[in-house]
This record gives C-alpha cells, structure tokens and sequence, in this order.
C-alpha cells in the first residue's frame, strides 16, 4: 500500500473504507441513531460495555453488523404478536 507508513496508511485506508460503506459509526452516531442518546450518554454505554466498541488509534467506533446482531438477538422472534389471531 502507499502512504505514510504501514501501519498509518492501513489505518487510513481502513477508516476511509469503513466510513464509505458504514460498516461502522461513532459512538455519538450510533447512540443517536440507534437509541436516542446523547454524546455523554452514548459514550458511557460504550464504556459499560451497552453499546459495543472498538478503538482504531484514537477513535473509538461501533461496529454496525454487531450492534444489529445485538438488537436482534432481544427483538420478538415473530412479526405477528401485535394483537389478533
């Protein structure tokens, strides 16, 4: 790869990829997004562990594919329990 260095020019290529197709958020982003959050609140989630994390450098991102993974592991199994038959 070209760049800076190995490891910087990794790094940055992986953030740029990751924020081209979403495949991660940061921590405010997904709070939001996902829960209604403030910055403050979304970032002690993350820290409690409520909302997964990972650092990259100095950033510290959520990665969407878990955090959906996550949801739908508590959502109701059925689409059909809102009443009627």
């Amino acid at each position: 790869m070209a760049g800076s260095g190995p490891n910087g020019s990794f790094t940055e290529g992986l953030l740029a990829m990751t924020a081209d197709t979403e495949q991660t958020l940061s921590v405010p982003e997904a709070g939001q997004k996902y829960f209604g959050l403030s910055r403050g609140a979304s970032y002690q989630a993350a820290k409690r562990g409520d909302l997964p994390s990972m650092r990259i450098g100095r950033r510290v991102r959520v990665p969407v594919r878990t955090l959906e993974a996550m949801l739908d592991a508590v959502r109701p199994k059925s689409r059909g329990d809102h009443g009627g038959q």
